[in-house]
């Protein structure tokens, strides 16, 4: 195949969404979404109200990265041979029935009959839940998108896909901190099930795939085929392990609960734009890249990115203005949506279709669960050394990542995407 077949010029923006099982899948990814992140913010503020301990927001990270990062290379090797869509159907199910019995623990009349020592580890058993349907979820989209558009159109969709998470993510966390704030917790959780109901039935819209992987060795050797692929691919190990380092120490986003409440004193609703400026940085960031691409030279883009978000961490934590800091979290989320977007769109162009799901996989343990883990390691810094300093830490390592990564991969900044997609030769 041509290099002109895949990657192709002049593409109009709005390329993707001339496919309509690809207007239902980001219908189904920003409805999802939209449920997830108003839950990340009314879990972590609850959760911070009962137990008034930092390290417990820290937790909540851990109990879903946990299940998710132990399951994830088994999801993968279960979204290359299956159906994809009977098993987002089996996902989204398992994820509405945690968020009932979350409802459930969370209502008034449960809270006056069980104390709070029941019901945060009843809260941490449905994150964990939630994790374990993540091992598969993350594999199962994205080979999912890989069968609804056309090689060519990777870069395009993967803008528009990123950019439906992050609309969706400006959008849930501001609307969960209004309605927790004005109406409770309970009448919150009813409106968090309502969307993920609706992005089960957007489900309903997809075609069925047959699927493209069929196992003939045992379920260690497809395994570790997904894990030698990316060991063996320096672009895309490299772009994994960047992403790592910099999500974990960059993680301080867990601790926006302490900001809300403790220094910036602006309540759930305050929490809620805070989380929605991230949000909102990356979504205009990736907008505007629909028109003007970062992938002239992806890796050198990838590490400014990576910087200026280490950067916006750092400010971020020593602001004590609350406009200042939405400032700095806007700022934050723009770097960041730059590096998904080039690393989303390096992970497309150089997979086989047969092995999307385990590389998939391999990206989740890498980068989908080190947000949480990161999450962890913010909580538990804080603990120790106070919250400003932890994050003013984490930011530093951010930069200090990105920096060595330079240093050991100066081959790569001259690289363009066409040069890129060569390497997979």
């Amino acid at each position: 195949m041509e290099n002109s077949d895949i990657i192709a010029p002049k593409i109009p923006f709005y390329a993707a969404l001339l496919y309509r099982e690809f207007r239902s899948y980001l219908g189904m990814r920003f409805f999802f979404t939209f449920a997830y992140q108003m839950q990340a913010v009314i879990i972590g503020f609850h959760i911070y109200e009962l137990t008034n301990d930092k390290l417990a927001l820290g937790l909540i990270g851990l109990c879903e990265a946990i299940p998710a990062i132990s399951i994830a290379l088994y999801g993968g090797y279960v979204a290359d041979k299956s159906e994809k869509r009977g098993l987002l159907l089996k996902i989204f199910s398992g994820v509405f029935l945690c968020t009932v019995i979350m409802l459930i623990v969370t209502t008034k009349s449960m809270h006056a009959y069980v104390s709070a020592s029941y019901i945060v580890p009843i809260m941490y058993l449905m994150i964990f839940g939630i994790g374990v349907a993540r091992g598969f979820f993350s594999p199962a989209v994205f080979s999912l998108m890989a069968q609804i558009v056309p090689k060519k159109l990777y870069p395009n969709s993967s803008t528009w896909n990123s950019s439906s998470w992050q609309a969706a993510s400006i959008l849930g966390p501001a609307a969960g901190g209004i309605i927790y704030g004005y109406y409770g917790i309970t009448v919150t959780y009813y409106v968090i099930i309502t969307f993920v109901f609706i992005s089960l039935v957007c489900i309903f819209f997809l075609k069925s795939h047959p699927p493209t992987f069929i196992p003939k060795e045992s379920i260690a050797k497809s395994l570790t085929e997904g894990v030698q692929f990316v060991f063996k691919n320096k672009m895309m190990l490299g772009a994994m392990s960047l992403d790592l380092f910099s999500v974990f120490f960059g993680g301080a986003v867990a601790l926006l609960p302490v900001f809300a409440k403790d220094i910036l004193h602006v309540g759930s609703e305050g929490l809620g734009l805070m989380r929605a400026a991230a949000s909102t940085g990356a979504v205009v960031t990736m907008l505007s890249m629909t028109v003007i691409s970062p992938m002239n030279k992806p890796w050198r883009n990838l590490l400014i990115a990576v910087t200026g978000f280490g950067i916006s961490i750092i400010c971020y934590g020593l602001s004590k203005n609350f406009y200042l800091t939405l400032a700095f979290l806007f700022m934050e989320g723009a770097f960041d949506s730059v590096s998904v977007i080039i690393r989303s769109t390096i992970m497309q162009l150089l997979t086989p279709d047969e092995m999307r799901g385990r590389v998939s996989a391999v990206n989740t343990m890498f980068i989908g669960s080190s947000n949480e883990i990161g999450a962890f390691e913010s909580g538990l810094t804080a603990k120790l050394m106070r919250t400003v300093p932890a994050v003013v830490f984490g930011g530093g390592m951010t930069i200090l990542v990105a920096g060595i990564t330079y240093l050991k991969t100066k081959s790569l900044i001259r690289l363009s995407l066409q040069e890129i997609n060569e390497q997979k030769a």
